[in-house]
């Protein structure tokens, strides 16, 4: 199983909007999202990455102030020099309990120290999960390339 990114934020007053019941910033999350996304990217390319972008990004649910939020990033395809990183955002209450938010699918591209793009190691499903979200990259790669 490929390894898996966590990252941790408690929603502030400054991450949210201004409505009575402060919820957190969509864009708030979709930047803590391409940060996470891209350590785990550059933690299995050993390389710099840039991000390609943002294939998928769903609100699943509301998360507001002072809510902690988790984030797991975790390669889930690759190609010659770019790699579909999925990122699962929670709601984690005080007794560790968790609901998911957001899913998203970022693609990020490996470069080195010219900003060209370099190639990746290739990631190999192994378990159920993996070998069905490596399908379903492929298909949204075969969607973002319009074939």
């Amino acid at each position: 199983m490929t390894e898996v990114t966590t990252s941790v934020q408690i929603i502030l007053p400054q991450h949210c909007n201004g409505y009575q019941r402060p919820r957190l910033f969509g864009g708030q999350l979709m930047a803590w999202i391409d940060i996470t996304g891209a350590v785990a990217a550059r933690r299995y390319a050993r390389r710099a990455v840039t991000t390609a972008c943002v294939d998928s990004l769903r609100f699943i649910a509301p998360a507001y102030r002072n809510d902690t939020v988790v984030q797991e990033a975790r390669v889930v395809w690759t190609g010659r020099t770019s790699m579909e990183v999925r990122v699962d955002s929670f709601v984690e209450q005080l007794d560790g309990t968790r609901t998911m938010v957001n899913r998203a699918y970022a693609v990020f591209v490996a470069i080195d120290e010219n900003d060209k793009p370099v190639p990746v190691p290739p990631f190999v499903p192994e378990t159920e999960e993996e070998k069905q979200e490596y399908e379903a990259a492929q298909l949204r790669r075969k969607q973002r390339l319009g074939q």
